[in-house]
């Protein structure tokens, strides 16, 4: 009788130690699984990130490449009369949209003169297109 009650003691042992292995493997797999979802949920933030500061950049490659050509553009030869006319016409086209959008607008005086809004508009960017004084920058102490 006491072997066979020391057989039963050393099965019962050995069966708890099996569900106890049994429990800490499955606990590790959670916990792995928990550790690579985290892994994966930050790499897909990390592209995601660097994909948007891509996108920033290129988009400011591009525009910085347009204005370099418009500069361009405008110092060729007729370049500031297209700039002017442009004006002239954006200017004419906003008061037109005023017109059309709301009842109460703001116009100026000579909003009946197509000719003397454009001439406004052509004077509004010469006086932009004059070359500015550009202050020294000021020395920190």
């Amino acid at each position: 009788m006491q072997s066979s009650a020391e057989r039963r003691k050393r099965a019962q042992i050995l069966d708890s130690e099996g569900t106890k292995q049994s429990e800490v493997n499955i606990a590790e797999g959670k916990k792995q699984a928990t550790v690579l979802a985290s892994e994966a949920t930050m790499m897909e933030r990390i592209n995601l990130a660097r994909g948007e500061a891509d996108a920033i950049v290129a988009k400011a490659t591009a525009t910085a490449e347009g204005l370099q050509k418009v500069a361009k553009a405008i110092q060729s030869t007729g370049g500031n009369d297209a700039v002017s006319m442009s004006i002239a016409e954006k200017y004419v086209a906003a008061f037109e949209k005023l017109a059309k959008e709301g009842n109460t607008i703001l116009l100026p005086t000579n909003a009946g003169d197509p000719a003397s809004m454009v001439a406004q508009a052509m004077s509004i960017f010469k006086g932009l297109s004059k070359p500015q004084i550009s202050l020294p920058p000021t020395e920190k102490k």
